[in-house]
């Protein structure tokens, strides 16, 4: 959008003293205002951060569900959604793998997978990690002068512990810690700027309240602000770009029919704690909108009163994610859900549907991705497969 910025300036070079020049300027002012006007209230401000990957849903489980999991039953992969669930999972250890093909219908050689793990130390605490690796496969660089500088393989992961205690019979929290590292250049230049792998580090911290409504039914709530963590650069002379920081609220409730037959309900809100991006005139002045180069925790403030379009802004820059999760006999497993992104932010809107199922210690789930928004959707056909152990016995 900044490109507009040209208009005005072109505007005024073609101006002469006169006149009727004098009133084509005062048509071109309105013309120039229009169009400011028309940025701040129909612009499409995509908040644009470093590293999304560590937004993507890693699991199968939740990824067949709309991408929800502040407040769904622990497994694990809570590490990701809201490790403060740990401490409240029925099994002592466990462990999950997962594969995603991604982006497919693009190219043919990218793939996220995430391995993670919880040990319960006690009844009321709990340490988890968990390893995400991003490749996007191989990639042909070239100088300036066309000559081949071979094939490059660039990639990014994340690294990740978390401890969490209970600090009543249905409260908990968790605080994690995770290095990043992005390496999408590997040292090649970007026309004559010399660029680097780029390392930041971050911090979650997740709160869960579990708690029985009779016999045959429960509720939860969950809330994680997660990626909270120093800017990322891949030049010393580059502008250091936010991690995807976010704010995650989540319910759920679920009740038992019989001995055997099981139905959880769903619903997240999620809200980047990044600012929006500001809109500019010719001479780069914002006029609408809040200055973005902050610092990171005056941009998680600010992420929540900065949209140039004021509230109805701020409201379009929540997501939601809805799902259902039916049990039978925690055998057969059998998920659906909806994710809902404003297409001023983005457009991400697609239903997932899914399931699994458990035999012994180990569980296969799967879970597909339908847009609803354009046959041509990049994230068409995408599928996620996970391979869960739960590596010691129900906890009585």
């Amino acid at each position: 959008m900044k490109y507009l910025r040209l208009i005005p300036i072109a505007i005024l070079a073609i101006t002469f003293i006169s006149p009727k020049n004098a009133e084509a300027q005062i048509d071109n002012d309105n013309i120039t205002e229009t169009i400011l006007r028309k940025q701040i209230t129909e612009g499409a401000r995509v908040i644009m951060t470093g590293v999304p990957v560590l937004l993507i849903a890693p699991d199968s489980r939740a990824g067949s569900m709309g991408d929800v999991g502040a407040a769904s039953t622990p497994d694990g992969n809570s590490i990701h959604w809201n490790a403060a669930k740990l401490a409240f999972a029925e099994n002592q250890t466990g462990l999950t793998f997962t594969y995603t093909p991604w982006l497919r219908d693009l190219v043919g050689d990218i793939s996220l997978m995430y391995l993670a793990g919880y040990y319960k130390l006690d009844d009321r605490s709990a340490l988890g990690g968990s390893l995400t690796y991003f490749s996007l496969g191989g990639i042909n660089f070239f100088s300036e002068e066309g000559q081949d500088m071979g094939n490059f393989k660039p990639n990014e992961f994340a690294l990740d512990l978390a401890y969490t205690m209970k600090l009543s019979d249905y409260f908990s929290a968790s605080v994690t810690g995770r290095y990043i590292r992005s390496d999408l250049t590997q040292g090649q230049n970007v026309g004559t700027t010399a660029t680097k792998a780029a390392n930041s580090a971050a911090t979650d911290i997740g709160l869960y309240y579990q708690r029985d409504i009779d016999q045959a039914s429960e509720y939860a709530i969950g809330m994680q602000i997660s990626n909270l963590g120093a800017k990322i650069s891949y030049s010393d002379n580059m502008e250091k770009s936010f991690l995807p920081a976010n704010l995650r609220l989540g319910g759920r409730y679920t009740m038992d029919f019989d001995q055997f037959n099981k139905l959880s309900m769903m619903l997240d809100i999620n809200k980047l704690l990044v600012p929006t991006p500001a809109v500019y005139d010719s001479v780069g002045d914002i006029v609408a909108g809040m200055n973005p180069n902050v610092g990171i925790l005056q941009g998680a403030i600010q992420s929540f009163y900065d949209a140039p379009n004021g509230f109805k802004e701020e409201m379009q820059e929540i997501m939601l994610s809805a799902g259902l999760e039916y049990t039978y006999n925690k055998f057969l497993y059998l998920r659906g859900g909806y994710f809902y992104e404003s297409d001023k932010k983005g457009g991400r809107q697609y239903a997932t549907f899914g399931g699994g199922f458990k035999y012994n210690v180990m569980s296969l789930d799967i879970a597909y991705l339908v847009p609803t928004v354009a046959n041509n959707h990049p994230l068409k056909n995408t599928l996620r497969l996970s391979l869960t152990f739960d590596l010691s016995p129900t906890k009585k």
